[in-house]
C-alpha cells in the first residue's frame, strides 16, 4: 500500500514508519523540517517537506495513497491553539478531499467526544467535526488516553518539592497511553479493509489511579513514598503561571486537569473501552521515567 503518515519522526510516527516499511508498504512521510529529511529516507521511506497548514502540498502529497496517518502536531507556541487546530483540520479535510483519499486514520484523544470543558483536547474535538463530513471515506479516530511521556512535565516539581501535584490526583483514574501501542494500533487500522463510514476506537495501555502512577514512578527512582497531591484549579493555575507558562495556555491545563478530576473525561471511554489493552504498563514506563529523571 502506498501511505501517507504526517508528524514527521515523532513519539508515533516513526515507529509507525517503521512497522509499515518493515510490512513492505510504501510510506511517505510528511515533516516541516528539511533538516529530518535525511532521518526519514535511513528509514526507508520518502520524505515530503512542507507545512499541515498549506492544502495544496497536502493535496500532492495525498495523491494515490490508499491510506494516510493524520495527527495535529502539538504547538504549545501557538497565539490561539484552538485556531491552530482548526487550521490544521481545514487543510486535512479539503485535501483529502481533494485527493480522493479513501482511508484515513487521525489521531485524537480520549474525551473528544465532548465540546467544551476540556482544554486542548476541544482542538482534536472540532477536528474529527471537520474529518467526519468527507465523503465516501472509510474513517477512524484513534482517541488515545494521556500520553505516558507527559509525566516528564513533572520531573523539576519531583525533585525540587519531592511530589507530583496538579488539579487531579489521588484516586483520580487515569486512561494512559504509550506511543509504541499508538503505533502499533494506527498501523493496524491503516493497512485494515474498511468500508466508508467513520468509527472511533479508543487506544490505552494501562489505567491506573494517580497515586498508583506515582507509586510507580517513586519506585524506580529510589522515591518509594512518591505522592500525587490534587491542588484546587487556582493553586495549579498559579503555579503554572510562576514556572513560566502563558496564562492562557496553563488555563487549558487546568480545565483539562478538572475534566479529568470529575471524571467527564473519561465517560465515553468507559461505555466504548478497547477490546485489547496496549503492552506498555505504567511500571514498564517507569522504567523510561527513571532514565531520564
Amino acid at each position: 500500500m502506498k501511505i501517507i503518515v504526517t508528524g514527521s519522526l515523532g513519539h508515533i510516527s516513526e515507529p509507525l514508519t517503521k512497522d509499515l516499511v518493515a510490512k513492505g508498504h510504501a510510506v511517505t512521510v510528511i515533516s516541516s523540517k528539511a533538516e529530518r529529511k535525511a532521518a526519514i529516507e535511513a528509514l526507508g521511506a520518502t520524505a515530503a517537506i512542507g507545512s499541515l497548514e498549506d492544502a495544496s502540498f497536502l493535496a500532492a502529497t495525498f495523491a494515490g495513497a490508499e491510506a494516510v496517518y493524520a495527527m495535529v502536531p502539538p504547538n504549545m507556541a501557538a497565539p490561539d491553539v484552538l485556531a491552530y487546530y482548526r487550521n490544521v483540520g481545514h487543510s486535512y479535510a479539503q485535501a483529502l478531499e481533494q485527493a480522493g483519499v479513501q482511508r484515513v486514520v487521525h489521531l485524537s484523544s480520549w474525551g473528544a467526544d465532548l465540546d467544551r470543558g476540556t482544554g486542548f483536547i476541544l482542538g482534536s474535538h472540532e477536528v474529527e467535526g471537520m474529518l467526519d463530513k468527507l465523503p465516501n471515506v472509510a474513517l477512524t479516530h484513534l482517541r488515545a488516553g494521556s500520553f505516558y511521556y507527559n509525566l516528564f512535565g513533572f520531573v523539576g516539581m519531583i525533585k525540587g518539592m519531592g511530589l507530583i501535584g496538579s488539579n487531579y490526583g489521588g484516586d483520580d483514574k487515569i486512561v494512559w497511553a504509550h506511543p509504541q501501542d499508538i503505533a502499533a494500533a494506527a498501523a493496524e487500522e491503516l493497512t485494515r479493509a474498511a468500508t466508508t463510514g467513520t468509527t472511533v476506537r479508543y487506544v490505552a495501555s494501562d489505567e491506573r489511579t494517580a497515586t498508583e502512577t506515582a507509586q510507580a514512578l517513586g519506585a524506580a527512582i529510589g522515591k518509594p513514598d512518591l505522592q500525587w497531591l490534587t491542588f484546587s484549579d487556582e493553586q495549579t493555575q498559579q503555579g503554572l503561571e510562576q514556572a513560566g507558562i502563558p496564562a492562557h495556555i496553563a488555563a487549558n491545563y487546568v480545565e483539562l486537569g478538572a475534566s479529568i478530576h470529575n471524571g467527564t473525561l473519561r465517560q465515553d471511554y468507559d461505555r466504548h473501552q478497547p477490546h485489547v489493552m496496549g503492552t506498555v504498563k505504567v511500571e514498564d514506563f517507569a522504567r523510561e521515567f527513571a532514565a531520564a529523571f
